[in-house]
């Protein structure tokens, strides 16, 4: 029997709010209808979020092409929004077999089946083989016999979560085809970046290597990649580069890569053939600085880098040392952003606060430090989010930060602390800064970096407010404004040291 496969993006997005007028494809979907593809099997895209569909939208759909597979890519920051898809797909069709994949799914298979009913599957880790596994023992007649040979399925057979264990990675990532970018209108993701001195050009996407070899205590790449890193060669790298050129005007390549230079011969010879055929593309990538040499950083800027970022985490040695595991240095970090304003490329060093025992003072120094960089440095920052299995997860666990029996299908859990205006619906680690330094590091660093408009986001927190510990957070919140613009507006003294509000509510 011919087995019809559709593979959607829920209509919140891959990205969650960090792409607004834009947005990139989704490469996992993509990869995943290419390989099926590859074996003849019909597959249909459906990327809602791009196509402005809500979820009646999809019911309608799937009453008409009548799928038999119905595949949904799950992020955590997108999980709440994927489940009500996943309803909706199963209430109206419960013939469609509703399967869930993607990076949050990875460690949480056993959860989801647990807690929504209308998810039948969940594929853990890398899908393209399993996906062609799985419509290959549906046109065998289905069945708990076939599904348990397929590694990285979970799945229920007569109530009983069932998990055929992890899949091995996919060691040659050469073997896999293009990702079936033709299935799609791209012209609908309106993809364009700013370009100094050019204005917005038309961009793509590529994500050239999977896995990381660092052990950053927040970081899920290792979870959902894998710590060895497995990598295109240089000449598909081209190919693809070449091949957005010529069929969709890309004047940009977005690396999608955690780092592009955890092979730095590797990333050289990317650079040569680039610089070789003159290919006129502007480029963003992230990168490890200590992995970064002058010699290598000069050749990508003639290859085309305008934009690059990395992670300095914290300005504080001892959290970068101890907590964090990181063991690029400030000192190298500053280097680069010296040698970015030296070829007028932009350096985008990301911070995290609200680290494992960080205190305040620990906290005013990175975030002086971000400050100074004003001018220098296009700096984004973050609260530091709890990922499912890892290292930081098992500690908030065993801290009792996280509840043991806390569910990620559960839409708003009072034990613990998220903020998703801002940092999404991921639930955020406190330890020994109170929710008042929060906001205040979150507000002064919106008004150095002075590229979040905050009355947008005030306004959706207000809208949320739907009990008294969510109002309080929320005051907290308020207060922290209020203060710092009262000490800018008496002169700009922002009185670090005062703890006298510190800590009005605790969360």
């Amino acid at each position: 029997m011919a087995v019809n496969v559709t593979l959607c993006v829920p209509p919140q997005g891959y990205f969650a709010e960090r792409w607004k007028e834009s947005s990139m494809p989704s490469l996992g979907i993509l990869y995943m209808a290419a390989c099926l593809e590859r074996e003849g099997i019909p597959v249909r895209t459906l990327p809602t979020h791009i196509m402005k569909w809500d979820i009646p939208d999809i019911v309608r759909y799937v009453e008409d092409e009548k799928p038999d597979i119905f595949g949904l890519t799950i992020t955590t920051e997108n999980r709440l929004e994927a489940f009500d898809v996943a309803r909706a797909v199963k209430n109206a069709r419960p013939e469609t077999l509703v399967v869930a994949g993607g990076p949050h799914c990875v460690a949480t298979a056993y959860d989801t089946l647990l807690h929504i009913p209308e998810v039948d599957m969940v594929v853990s880790g890398e899908a393209e083989e399993t996906i062609v596994e799985l419509v290959r023992a549906v046109e065998a007649g289905g069945g708990a016999k076939n599904f348990k040979k397929i590694a990285g399925l979970n799945f229920r057979e007569d109530g009983v979560i069932v998990s055929n264990g992890p899949r091995m990675k996919i060691p040659d990532l050469n073997t896999l085809p293009m990702p079936a970018r033709h299935l799609e209108d791209m012209s609908l993701y309106n993809f364009k970046v700013d370009v100094p001195g050019k204005g917005k050009l038309q961009a793509a996407n590529l994500m050239t290597s999977r896995g990381c070899p660092f052990d950053c205590n927040f970081c899920a790449t290792p979870v959902n990649w894998g710590r060895k890193v497995r990598g295109i060669s240089p000449d598909k790298v081209i190919a693809e580069i070449e091949y957005c050129i010529e069929k969709y005007g890309a004047e940009v390549i977005w690396f999608y890569d955690d780092t592009l230079n955890y092979n730095p011969k590797r990333l050289e010879q990317i650079c040569d053939m680039m610089i070789e055929r003159r290919l006129d593309v502007n480029w963003f990538c992230e990168v490890r600085v200590d992995a970064l040499e002058r010699q290598l950083f000069d050749k990508m800027v003639m290859a085309g880098m305008y934009h690059f970022g990395f992670g300095v985490e914290s300005a504080n040695e001892r959290v970068c040392r101890d907590i964090i595991n990181k063991k690029a240095t400030l000192q190298q970090a500053i280097d680069v952003i010296d040698w970015a304003n030296e070829m007028n490329v932009t350096a985008n060093p990301f911070f995290i606060f609200s680290h494992p025992t960080e205190t305040w003072p620990e906290a005013l120094e990175t975030l002086r430090f971000a400050e100074s960089l004003r001018g220098r440095a296009q700096c984004s920052m973050a609260i530091l989010h709890v990922y499912p299995a890892t290292a930081l997860w098992n500690r908030a666990v065993n801290e009792g930060k996280i509840p043991k029996d806390f569910s990620w299908t559960t839409k708003d859990d009072s034990r613990i602390v998220e903020l998703p205006e801002a940092q999404g619906r991921i639930p955020l680690y406190m330890d020994k800064l109170s929710w008042f330094q929060i906001s205040t590091i979150i507000f002064r660093f919106s008004q150095s970096a002075m590229k979040v408009s905050l009355w947008s986001k005030i306004i959706k927190a207000v809208k949320r407010i739907n009990s008294f510990r969510r109002f309080r957070q929320y005051f907290v919140m308020g207060l922290a404004l209020m203060k710092l613009k009262f000490d800018n507006f008496v002169g700009g003294k922002k009185k670090d040291n005062d703890d006298s509000m510190a800590k009005p509510a605790e969360f």
